[in-house]
């Protein structure tokens, strides 16, 4: 009962957070302040599902400037989670399908994101030389997911380059965003699904790598979140375990 509950109330929301934001976009379309509101709307869907969202943001965040965001990608339920990290000006950049999402798609468009045609080679290098050439022209970050595809409990995967391309040809640093593992951890049927700590690590200066170094630069942002993740996953199981003796 609980699940069919769940299920109806995260669609009427987020449909009605659609149709409404997309609305609204329509005033000022493609502005990347949207982004950010949009984003932390869905994230007050985490107490609805039974979670309990931490996110660690850094007060001096506010004053990074332009910057690419780096995020693990889990599932589905980073939308709730991760996107309360989102910060203003930030947009994301998604793969193109995700416009033929009925309501979504409109919305993610409209909120001023980057889709990339990931099938398309040539035409995914044009969408990184728009991202840096965009760096240039406005005070703007783009968030990003270096491992491509959700990782779905398989640890975080191999990342991408496009991200660090970007970054060393625009000369702005990388700050990584850390989720703690939310695989298998939600059950629509139970009421409380724990814990999820989401954590901005400190911006990684990109000046030291060359054009040559883009391996090196995205296995060295790999490595920092891998153990951070592992940092914040052990965090999340003591002080469950903490709560549970207390209950």
């Amino acid at each position: 009962m609980l699940l069919i509950v769940r299920v109806v109330l995260v669609t009427l929301y987020s449909v009605l957070v659609c149709i409404l934001g997309s609305l609204y976009c329509l005033l000022s379309p493609r502005n990347p302040k949207h982004v950010a509101t949009f984003g932390h709307m869905f994230g007050r869907l985490a107490p609805l599902l039974g979670l309990k969202v931490e996110t660690r943001i850094p007060p001096e965040a506010k004053h990074y400037g332009n910057a690419i965001y780096i995020a693990n990608h889990q599932n589905n339920y980073d939308m709730v989670t991760a996107s309360n990290a989102v910060q203003t000006n930030t947009v994301t950049v998604g793969k193109k399908s995700l416009i033929w999402i009925p309501f979504f798609g409109q919305l993610y468009w409209l909120t001023g994101n980057l889709l990339i045609d990931r099938d398309n080679r040539s035409k995914a290098h044009g969408t990184i030389a728009q991202v840096v050439e965009q760096f240039k022209r406005k005070k703007i970050s783009f968030w990003m997911f270096p491992e491509g595809t959700r990782s779905r409990g398989r640890g975080l995967m191999p990342f991408k380059t496009g991200a660090f391309h970007a970054a060393i040809a625009a000369g702005v640093p990388i700050i990584p965003i850390c989720v703690s593992s939310t695989n298998d951890k939600v059950k629509l049927n139970r009421l409380n699904n724990g814990l999820v700590i989401v954590e901005m690590l400190p911006p990684v200066d990109v000046s030291q790598f060359g054009k040559d170094q883009v391996r090196a630069l995205a296995e060295h942002c790999r490595n920092l979140m891998q153990a951070k993740i592992a940092e914040l996953d052990a965090e999340v199981a003591q002080r469950e375990a903490e709560a549970k003796k207390t209950a």
